[in-house]
């Protein structure tokens, strides 16, 4: 058991300290843990004093003692019984209380752990890995306290107590009962690193079906599938996975058959030597009949809690395997940290400011584990500079566009604002405080954000207005609906707001969609505003209304809007053209056409194919709504 907790003999099993981690989860439960061990003793000096009395039953009726000594010995087995039975339901109900109280601590820190993790962490993992991690490794983990706990300490005590009475009444039986004592040991050590591979083995297997089905049996996964023609080849690859955890699952219970199977003849094999040895010491009477029934009967609390105990540590093997698949997730810091001491955003209307920016998207070895990508080594490339001294400043209230080619470092740009990453070099400020200097919930607050492709929960459209505004009215939530142009829709569908929207929004259409987020954004109130491609999936006439909607929200806040149709931004005060995550050109419309630079070949090229567009025999046909 030591060296389960030690890991000191496994290089292939679990790590040094990961015992030592688990008891500091443990620590808070110190006075349930108490109660527990203190049940856990009653029970086993109960389970000791049955074959102890059974002896004396038997010296009793070879004595030929009055009938009433039989009968209150085998009242006093019974009353042992029935309290030993009670015991064991409260002791049950202590060690879950314990188990579960350990596993919602450890849940709620992973899933808050994983909240704080940078949004390269969420590119890089697999989504079913880490969702493992979170599910059948902590349900792995919670066996080590439901069940591995409760066994180890009882079937401990019972086995210090037994081998205390055994010698107590002989020491020759109980010494010849430990001979084959090293035949538990030895397998039992082997047995826990083997069993540490194969549960590894088997959640990483795990992951990668849970990875699959994740992907697949979302909305576009399965479009995706059914568009190539390939499910067959899926149901392939998933058969291949799921036959390997069949292979080890079997293997597993093979090999613990015949451990367990072995131990139980070793322990039969010692009842056999007892028998013999104390049969030979009673009949020259060297001992008492009564005596030689009750070493039998605690040779089984001897051999039984040996038995269980060789299991156990495959048991704890297992379960640490799952904790430390669980502490990986905790090892890794999160890149973006709140101050000691944060700062507000100043009241009033924001400005916005780049000073010199300077930025690499961080490499894997910071914000990912092999195993949550499903490779063997992380990918060593990253740390290359996309952002090159970026400097602007939007003033109060100003709209400021950002254009250019594709991968030009505008999303990089916007990005940096709310902290989804932090600059390298340089700062951005608003208002004049550095962003890294604000409280997380003031930044939110005053930030708000529409991407191109507009997530939405599995949810109600109740739920996912109100997610960055719980407390917001029904009126409220109408007033933004109609400013995004989507009261009419709403109205007409049969649960109104308690409309549940599917996964990823996939029962809108994508105009919808879009226009359900930016109505989220309307209802959020930020005084600064960014948004990415945010009229991107909307048709013609619905990107005119929604237009006009956030002209009308946007004034009096400042806007950061990366806009591929550059007719969206001729009103921005300010135009920045990026190129290779540099300003190459800065100034309104008028002057960047005049100017004859980049940002008039961007316009030229966009205007001049509009009418070969239009007359594209495509175009004939009117486009889908949304």
């Amino acid at each position: 058991m030591r060296s389960a907790m030690a890991a000191s003999d496994a290089p292939r099993g679990v790590r040094r300290g990961t015992f030592r981690r688990v008891l500091g989860f443990a620590r808070p439960h110190r006075a349930k843990l108490v109660v527990f061990l203190l049940l856990t003793v009653v029970s086993a000096v109960l389970a000791v004093s049955t074959p102890v009395l059974a002896g004396r039953v038997v010296d009793a009726v070879v004595g030929g003692r009055d009938v009433a000594v039989v009968v209150w010995l085998a009242v006093a087995i019974a009353g042992i019984a029935l309290l030993d039975a009670g015991l064991g339901l409260v002791e049950r109900w202590q060690s879950a209380r314990i188990g579960e109280g350990l596993i919602y601590d450890l849940r709620r820190a992973v899933f808050e752990h994983v909240q704080r993790m940078p949004v390269a962490f969420f590119t890089r993992t697999r989504t079913g890995a880490l969702v493992s991690r979170l599910n059948n490794d902590v349900i792995g983990a919670q066996r080590a306290f439901t069940s591995t706990l409760s066994g180890v300490v009882t079937n401990v005590i019972q086995l210090g107590l037994s081998l205390a009475v055994m010698f107590t009444l002989s020491w020759q039986v109980t010494a010849l009962a430990l001979v084959l004592l090293p035949v538990f040991v030895l397998p039992a050590r082997r047995m826990g690193n083997r069993m540490a591979d194969l549960q590894r083995e088997a959640s990483a297997l795990n992951a990668g079906m849970i990875t699959q089905m994740t992907e697949r049996f979302s909305a576009p996964g399965a479009t995706l599938v059914k568009l190539f023609g390939r499910p067959g080849a899926e149901a392939a690859e998933f058969g291949a996975r799921a036959a390997r955890v069949r292979d080890i699952g079997v293997r597993t219970a093979m090999a613990t058959r015949w451990f367990m199977t072995g131990l139980t003849l070793v322990s039969a094999l010692a009842q056999a030597l007892v028998y013999g040895l104390g049969g030979y010491l009673a009949l020259t009477g060297h001992l008492a009949a009564g005596t030689v029934v009750s070493l039998a009967l605690l040779l089984t609390r001897l051999y039984a809690p040996l038995t269980a105990l060789a299991n156990a540590r495959v048991d704890v093997m297992t379960a640490l395997v799952s904790f430390e698949r669980v502490f990986e997730v905790l090892d890794l810091k999160p890149m973006i940290a709140e101050v000691e001491q944060p700062r507000r955003v100043p009241d009033g209307p924001v400005s916005v400011e780049f000073d010199d920016v300077r930025f690499a998207y961080p490499a894997a070895d910071k914000v990912s584990l092999a195993s949550l990508e499903s490779v063997s080594t992380l990918d060593s490339r990253g740390g290359k500079e996309v952002l090159h001294g970026i400097s602007f400043r939007a003033e109060r209230g100003q709209l400021v566009a950002l254009v250019g080619s594709s991968g030009a470092g505008k999303s990089t740009i916007a990005s940096l604002v709310p902290r989804l990453y932090d600059v390298d070099s340089g700062a951005i400020r608003l208002s004049g405080v550095d962003v890294r200097e604000l409280a997380f919930d003031s930044l939110r607050e005053a930030v708000g954000v529409v991407t191109q492709d507009g997530h939405l929960f599995h949810d109600t459209i109740r739920a996912n207005l109100t997610y960055p505004r719980p407390d917001a009215t029904d009126e409220e939530l109408w007033d933004a609906l109609r400013r995004a142009r989507l009261q009419p829709l709403v109205e007409s569908l049969p649960d109104g707001l308690d409309t549940v929207v599917g996964e990823r929004g996939y029962r809108l259409s994508g105009g919808e969609r879009q226009r359900l987020t930016i109505a989220r954004l309307l209802l959020a109130r930020p005084r600064v505003v960014i948004l990415d491609e945010a009229t991107a999936h909307l048709d013609s006439e619905s990107e005119a209304a929604v237009q006009a909607a956030l002209t009308e929200a946007l004034r009096g806040r400042t806007a950061l809007v990366i806009a591929h149709r550059l007719s969206t931004i001729r009103a921005a005060d300010q135009i920045l053209v990026v190129e290779h995550g540099r300003i190459v050109e800065r100034g309104t419309h008028a002057d960047l056409i005049a100017a004859g630079g980049r940002y008039a070949d961007l316009h030229r090229t966009q205007f001049d194919q509009a009418p070969a567009r239009a007359n594209h025999p495509a175009a004939a046909e009117p486009a889908p709504a949304g």
